[in-house]
């Protein structure tokens, strides 16, 4: 493996060690990040690189090592020390105030002024400006509250860019941003580097690293184990280096496609339609900023059947999806499962009803992130480790430690709070308690179930929905990531303003039909 040499260090990190408590973030971890570069950091859910990236952010101090930017030993500063000297971070967990507007939290700290006040009115503005020149627009005067996920992300990454950022630091950017997103955003992050910027970018797509990126390093288990050059080495190459064993990719970016899930699918057809599943008639959803967010949508998911929605982020996806988990009141129509038309019923009706939920905001929707992982992974279902009342401890704890075994979340121990967790493997906490032994579920709504996670537990959950769709549970499938939505579903459905403008066998969609119809360039069929 080649290891890259740069005239000019933007970020230097040597012998880099993190604890918390029993747990080792990063173990002697190293980082070297050249001026006017894009370097992809790169490993397994777990690796230490969001540990490192706070380091660098101020909002972690060491235990040993140093940190250098810009050729300055600034080891243990604060988040305010970070932002002044020109570094910034996009959390993959947003840092934003939900009561304020886009524009208040993009100006918050560097308030524009006018005659002692605060100018609203030019913060609208800016908003604008910077979303006109960066592709990413989004109205200054919305709530942060009322955003979808895919909005808020480009809120932090205008928020970072309009404090005039250096040294660009992205934690899993694209995970919850559309196509077209992820290209504007590759745009923007090629102009800051030609710019003189540097752009350091956590993600675990392959193809973005080898399109994205000059330079790559490795980490694993904590520790830095491999610097590549992205123009000498392949993707392959550099799973086995996040891993530590050979893997074999697929055509599909990680995509599980094989002779038995088609031959499944073919039998399913063959077999014809189920009774049963999910049924949603003439759905309207209203929102604080429409009153049709979902506009009159049908649809039908029977038992053994994947059911793919694409979309831009913000068509509607979201608020169908908690509509249908009764998170969410319906202006009209109604939601079916098996026979029950549930669509005056609570939540928990609806969990007992048979209906299993995998959220797409895993921390605001998923988990309690100070309850422990134990906890976590029984939400819902205390009623059925309760015991004269009492929480039965020694059950839960038994049936904690056969869900981190079977779903490979790290670290093991059950007693550590969510939030001591990587986002990759809270994201398991939640598959875990929504697919796993506990839940007695006939329809799961599984809404970006691999965002944010490592190549592995992508395979993992992948193979977990092929194989909960074999055993005849009704899957309704959102996801931005179209060869995901593709590559499980056995059909796609397209959102676009609140509609549902496309239902199709998966075997006649193709990226690009479907992006017309995402994007509203082919009329409802």
């Amino acid at each position: 493996m080649t290891q890259p040499t740069a005239p000019g260090l933007a970020v230097r990190m040597r012998d880099i060690s993190k604890s918390f408590g029993p747990m080792r973030a990063n173990r002697n971890a190293s980082l070297e990040v050249a001026v006017g570069e894009i370097h992809a950091l790169v490993g397994e859910n777990g690796a230490g690189k969001s540990t490192l990236m706070r380091i660098l952010g101020g909002l972690l101090a060491p235990d040993s090592g140093t940190l250098e930017v810009n050729g300055r030993d600034v080891t243990g500063w604060s988040t305010p020390d970070a932002i002044a000297a020109g570094v910034g971070v996009v959390h993959q967990h947003f840092m934003l105030v939900p009561t304020l507007t886009v524009a208040e939290n993009l100006v918050l700290g560097k308030e524009p002024s006018r005659g002692g006040q605060f100018d609203y009115r030019r913060a609208v503005a800016d908003v604008k400006r910077l979303g006109e020149e960066t592709g990413l627009v989004i109205d200054g005067t919305r709530l942060v509250a009322d955003l979808s996920v895919g909005e808020a992300q480009r809120v932090e990454i205008l928020k970072t860019l309009y404090r005039g950022a250096s040294v660009l630091v992205l934690d899993e950017p694209t995970a919850v941003l559309s196509p077209p997103e992820v290209k504007d955003l590759a745009h923007v992050l090629r102009r800051v580097r030609d710019n003189g910027g540097t752009v350091i970018i956590i993600t675990h797509r392959l193809d973005e690293v080898m399109s994205l990126s000059d330079t790559i390093t490795v980490m694993r288990a904590g520790e830095t184990v491999a610097r590549l050059r992205t123009a000498d080495t392949n993707p392959a190459e550099i799973a086995q280096a996040m891993v530590g064993r050979h893997v074999r990719l697929t055509t599909r970016e990680f995509a599980i496609v094989t002779e038995t899930a088609a031959e499944s699918t073919r039998v399913r057809e063959a077999a014809g339609p189920r009774e049963g599943g999910l049924v949603v008639r003439n759905l309207v959803v209203a929102s604080a900023r429409k009153i049709r967010e979902v506009d009159d949508v049908s649809l039908m998911v029977r038992p053994g059947e994947i059911l793919g929605i694409a979309g831009v982020e913000g068509n509607g996806q979201t608020e169908l999806i908690e509509a249908i988990a009764g998170l969410r009141a319906a202006t009209s129509g109604s939601v079916i499962i098996g026979t029950r038309d549930l669509t005056a019923t609570s939540p928990r009706e609806r969990t007992d009803a048979g209906l299993s939920h995998i959220p797409e905001d895993r921390q605001r929707r998923g988990l309690v992130m100070d309850y422990s992982v134990a906890d976590n992974l029984i939400l819902g279902m205390q009623h059925r480790f309760s015991r004269a009342g009492s929480l039965d401890r020694a059950a839960i704890a038994h049936f904690a430690r056969e869900q981190i075994a079977a779903f490979d979340i790290r670290p093991t121990d059950a007693s550590l709070p969510a939030r001591a967790l990587s986002g990759g493997n809270q994201q398991k906490v939640v598959v875990a308690r929504e697919m796993g032994g506990a839940r007695d579920y006939s329809v799961l709504l599984a809404s970006q179930p691999t965002r944010g996670v490592d190549v592995g537990a992508i395979l993992f959950i992948h193979a977990r929905l092929l194989s909960a769709r074999d055993a005849g549970k009704a899957i309704l499938l959102v996801s931005a990531e179209l060869n995901e939505v593709m590559s499980l579903s056995d059909r796609i459905a397209v959102m676009c303003g609140g509609r549902m403008v496309v239902i199709m066998p998966a075997s006649e969609a193709t990226e690009e039909l479907l992006g017309e119809y995402m994007t509203g360039a082919r009329a409802a069929a």
